[in-house]
C-alpha cells in the first residue's frame, strides 16, 4: 500500500485536472471543481495539505492512493 505524499494544493488541483476536472470557482483559498460523471470536489489552497484532508478527497473522488499518486508524476 502506498503512503500519501504530503503535497500542495496546488498539487492536488493539477492531479486532479489531468483527472478531467476543472476548476468552477475560488472562494478565499478554496477552489471548487467539478467533473462530468464524478463527485465535485473542494481543495484548500495551502502550502500543505494535512494528510486527512487529501484523504477525504480522494474517498469523495473515489480514486485509490496508487492512482492518485500515479497522477502526481
Amino acid at each position: 500500500m502506498t503512503r500519501l505524499p504530503v503535497i500542495s494544493g496546488e498539487e492536488c488541483i493539477n492531479a486532479l485536472q489531468r483527472l478531467g476536472y476543472v476548476i468552477t470557482r475560488t472562494r478565499g483559498s478554496h477552489v471548487r471543481l467539478t467533473c462530468p460523471n464524478r463527485k465535485p470536489v473542494t481543495v484548500p489552497l495551502h502550502y500543505e495539505l494535512d494528510r486527512t484532508t487529501l484523504k477525504s478527497i480522494l474517498r469523495t473522488i473515489e480514486v485509490s492512493t496508487e492512482e492518485f499518486v500515479s497522477l502526481l508524476t
